[in-house]
């Protein structure tokens, strides 16, 4: 049952991340008033820094949380139930978490949320195609030779604006209380199929070059990463790219009615824009 969100507020967290931009945008469309909340903004917040979650989470009646660097993290469950309990206190009762489809690093963060008490849903997405067009991953696309342990494995990718939809949906809706959705885009793409379509967008040729996950696990290292991250991530990419069970899922149509963004038409609207001009 939909329910009348005008004049309501939602808090955004991450609202300068991949997602959470993109729920504010949505929320915004729907109706809501926005707390587009990050730990630069103007709304501040952050998931280490307990100090500034009562001022974001004032005046709000729901809230997105999506937990950096990733919901499996170590510490995200004991955050998200302190985070739950906080928010209830201050009358905010429904709380959408972004989790990950086939990642059991992410159970004990999902199973803080359910047992919080809170009105919860949950949506598990797959890997975001805007990954090959922002952040950490697009200077490599952007270089022609895009670098990444994948090897061939397929991957149903999700359009972020398509999670976005879904998160409105879950916040405005109450039948999906208490419910966990697997979101994924409607085909499975390997890594070096992904870049092929890209590449024809592009109009020129971009590789992928597949490399081992020790050997991205030096690199992130390299970059600063501490032992304990660099094992993390290597363990997540192992079972998030590498499980084998990758499937396309129908939840996502029969949220929205719609079917999921394509990748083909992704990567022409962002060559379009520029994107992955050297």
């Amino acid at each position: 049952m939909t329910e009348n969100t005008r004049n309501e507020t939602v808090l955004v967290t991450g609202a300068s991340g991949k997602t959470g931009r993109q729920v504010a945008d949505a929320a915004k469309a729907a109706g809501f008033g926005v707390r587009a909340a990050s730990r630069g903004g103007a709304v501040r917040f952050d998931w280490y820094d307990r100090s500034t979650w009562d001022e974001a989470l004032r005046g709000s009646r729901a809230a997105y949380l999506a937990y950096p660097p990733d919901v499996g993290a170590p510490g995200a469950d004991e955050s998200i139930a302190a985070f739950a309990q906080r928010a209830q206190e201050f009358g905010v009762r429904r709380l959408v978490l972004l989790s990950a489809i086939g990642e059991r690093q992410a159970e004990p963060a999902e199973r803080a949320l359910r047992e919080s008490g809170a009105e919860w849903t949950i949506v598990r997405a797959t890997w975001f195609m805007q990954n090959f067009s922002e952040g950490l991953l697009l200077e490599g696309v952007r270089s022609g030779e895009f670098v990444f342990p994948a090897g061939e494995a397929p991957q149903p990718f999700i359009d972020t604006r398509d999670i976005a939809d879904v998160v409105v949906e879950a916040l405005t809706d109450s039948s999906y209380v208490g419910r966990a959705l697997e979101i994924t885009g409607s085909r499975l793409l390997s890594f070096r199929e992904a870049m092929a379509e890209i590449s024809a967008a592009a109009g020129r040729e971009i590789r992928y070059v597949p490399e081992s996950v020790k050997e991205y696990g030096a690199i992130l290292a390299g970059f600063g990463l501490s032992p304990e991250e660099v094992a993390f991530t290597e363990a997540l990419i192992e079972e998030l790219l590498h499980g084998g069970d990758a499937k396309a899922t129908d939840d996502l149509r029969q949220v929205l009615g719609r079917a999921p963004r394509d990748f083909r038409d992704f990567a022409r609207e962002h060559a379009a824009r520029g994107v992955w001009k050297t």
